[in-house]
């Protein structure tokens, strides 16, 4: 729920028992007042635009049934959303559940679509409203077109609660009674999946939608070509994945299985394939479409050399008019990505027919180059009936208005599209593998910054954001954990109110979210779990998780510097853990909080925390010692140590006497612990400098 605003009505200074609250007052009230004054609100992701709440709840039991009506009902993703139900919430309740579709009359969820959907595929702009009305009567459901039904199944999941043990309550489960209204902010929501560096196998793929559809996410854009990998089997080019893919690839019917996995769920599929820059994969196969002579490899290893497509070649244009035609059919959603990041022109510098070619069609350099390009592939992409996107570095003045432009260098060039007459992606600010905290994801709005000076028409070319996850450090195994919780913060920001910006309630609410997630089948938890048992082998897991969880790994490009390639092994300790640590956050609160106002209560708080972490490091060390992939966490755990040390002592001298050499000693500990080692930081270490400041 939203923070206290500027305006503060009496309600959000006083409150007392009330029979209703709404969504207006929620977001104006302080988190810890509210919880201090009744239960929390349910861990609802993301934040519906409208909601009352009302004291009362309709259990949930094993004769839970579903009812469908209205003329949009027929629809195939209705019931099958509806069937899906039914064993989400055996397995989140574990009720003996059969799936049982009743007169709507006698139904414990009352599903009413208004509308047929008149448009297959699923569009850009497909309507997505629902209302929710949880009462005595029923759980009613209503939906002006199936989108909306499907949206608004996953905040029932989502409001399922196990009921307070209280005198009088019935042991079980139930959902509250409340009213909801809601809409999405912005069309389009999506996650940037790169499956090119590290596959992805279909599983991962159909698990990775289902979390997206949870959190009413909507397009999976999916990244199938670069320099490491060519994904899809082309049948009129089967060399590109004979050569491409180091038998890495998706098949034209796994294509379809998960295009048609995802419409069921209401996830768009946009497909990307990088031209004419990171093209390395298509040229072992096809080595006449480089720009230089071959041969070509895919690229492997940091440095290997990488190839750009020749856009001066007619037959360039040939290749791709038929590949893309292929893959147009595979792919019904009417936009299609062609990338175009990051591309050196000087490969085409170097060839002098190319340099001809740019000097006889009067082209200023090679952006001008990339531009013809991408105007003869705009063409090509028309024909086929599909509207281009791309990063971007594709923007020119001489493209038509209906290309879409998404931004991964920054707001500046969302604006700028959008000025110019062309609809934008946000994609800067949500780059879920540089290993940011979800606080500062959430942070980011595409309609702030350099895009909050746009009118109010130049606004609505903003369609939305994706987040990205490009895989140079993930694999199947971790992938989850990169990409989970955090990009549920994300989803609120893309769906919700723009006036919903709490970061304290956007944290309370995303830990059970990500363990509400897990009953979907997602793995960000326990696959890490896994991974460090793994490296403590025969010796007991529990100190390593302990130890594990006041780590980070480095965030940001740091760990990109070291050197990477698709054959690394992804399986040290800075692997196994999330992007953020819960238990350092808390640290982090609890010492501001403490600080604000010092009492004795919260100082011991801190240091029985302290005392616990470094009593832990008795059995870690043996472990870090005796286990070579761990041995380089040894100047962790002493750092651990030595920031534990520095923290108790500096609760302790707020009150005693300080040695005179003291502080300077400490605050050079808390510097050599604020350095990474082994990819990881230790983030209580700002809390600990603030400790430490604190001493007289």
């Amino acid at each position: 729920m939203p923070t206290c605003g500027s305006r503060k009505p009496v309600g959000c200074v006083i409150l007392k028992r009330v029979r209703t609250l709404s969504i207006a007052l929620l977001g104006m009230l302080a988190l810890d007042f509210v919880a201090a004054a009744q239960p929390p609100p349910p861990p609802l992701m993301p934040w519906p635009a409208s909601i009352t709440f009302s004291p009362g709840a309709v259990p949930l039991d094993a004769k839970f049934t579903i009812g469908l009506s209205g003329v949009g009902a027929a629809d195939p993703r209705v019931k099958a959303a509806a069937l899906r139900t039914f064993d989400r919430l055996a397995r989140q309740t574990g009720l003996p559940l059969l799936p049982r579709i009743v007169s709507p009359d006698h139904a414990t969820l009352r599903i009413v679509v208004e509308a047929r959907d008149h448009r297959p595929p699923q569009q850009l702009g497909d309507d997505e409203q629902y209302s929710l009305q949880v009462s005595e009567a029923a759980i009613r459901l209503t939906a002006g077109a199936p989108l909306g039904v499907l949206r608004g199944l996953e905040t029932v999941l989502q409001l399922v609660r196990q009921n307070p043990a209280e005198a009088g309550a019935t042991p079980g489960f139930s959902v509250p009674f409340v009213e909801i209204h809601d809409r999405p902010r912005f069309p389009w929501r999506g996650l940037s999946l790169d499956v090119s560096r590290h596959f992805i196998p279909v599983e991962g793929v159909k698990r990775t939608i289902d979390g997206l559809a949870a959190v009413k996410l909507n397009v999976l854009h999916w990244h199938l070509s670069d320099d490491q990998g060519f994904r899809v089997e082309s049948r009129r080019y089967p060399r590109l994945q004979r050569l491409g893919s180091d038998g890495l690839f998706y098949t034209q019917a796994d294509i379809r299985d998960v295009v048609a996995y995802a419409r069921d769920r209401g996830v768009r599929v946009v497909p990307e394939f990088d031209v004419p820059g990171h093209a390395s994969s298509w040229l072992p196969a096809y080595p006449s479409l480089g720009s230089r002579p071959g041969p070509f490899a895919i690229v492997h290893e940091r440095g290997d050399p990488t190839g750009v497509l020749d856009p001066t070649k007619e037959a360039t244009y040939r290749f791709l008019d038929a590949f893309f035609g292929e893959m147009a059919a595979l792919f019904p959603d009417p936009y299609f990505h062609i990338g175009g990041d990051e591309v050196d022109p000087s490969e085409w510098n170097e060839q002098p027919r190319i340099v001809a070619f740019i000097k006889r069609h009067h082209l200023a350099d090679g952006k001008a180059l990339q531009g013809y390009f991408n105007a003869r592939l705009e063409k090509i992409l028309a024909l086929h009936g599909k509207r281009m996107v791309g990063w971007d570095e594709i923007l020119q003045p001489d493209l038509p208005k209906s290309i879409v432009i998404q931004s991964w260098r920054g707001q500046k060039s969302l604006a700028d599209a959008a000025r110019a007459g062309y609809r934008g992606l946000l994609s800067a600010g949500y780059y879920l593998d540089l290993m940011q905290p979800a606080s500062q994801h959430y942070a980011v709005d595409p309609l702030q910054g350099e895009t909050a000076g746009l009118s109010s028409e130049e606004q609505k070319r903003i369609l939305g954001g994706e987040a990205a996850m490009w895989e140079e450090l993930a694999t199947a195994e971790d992938l989850d954990a990169k990409l989970w919780p955090r990009l549920a913060a994300i989803a609120e920001r893309l769906w919700s109110p723009e006036s919903v910006t709490g970061v304290a309630s956007m944290y309370q609410r995303l830990e059970p979210i990500n363990h509400w997630l897990e009953w979907l089948g997602l793995t960000q938890r326990s696959n890490l779990r896994l991974m460090r048992q793994r490296l403590a082998g025969v010796l007991p897991v529990a100190p390593l998780d302990a130890f594990a969880a006041i780590l980070e790994p480095v965030k940001g490009y740091e760990r990109h510097r070291g050197g990477y390639g698709s054959s690394m092994p992804l399986n040290h300790l800075v692997d196994a853990i999330p992007p953020e640590s819960d238990a350092a956050r808390d640290f982090n609160n609890a010492v501001d909080r403490y600080l604000a106002a010092p009492n004795p209560a919260g100082a011991e708080a801190l240091r029985q925390q302290l005392a616990g972490w470094s009593r832990n490091l008795a059995p870690v060390r043996p472990m870090l010692l005796a286990n070579s992939l761990l041995t380089e966490d040894l100047p962790v755990a002493d750092e651990v140590a030595a920031l534990c040390r520095a923290g108790t002592e500096a609760l302790s001298y707020r009150t005693a006497a300080v040695p005179p050499d003291w502080k300077p000693r400490a605050l050079a500990a808390v510097k050599d612990a604020s350095k990474h080692y082994a990819g990881l930081l230790i983030p209580i270490a700002p809390a600990i400098q603030k400790l430490v400041d604190a001493v007289p």
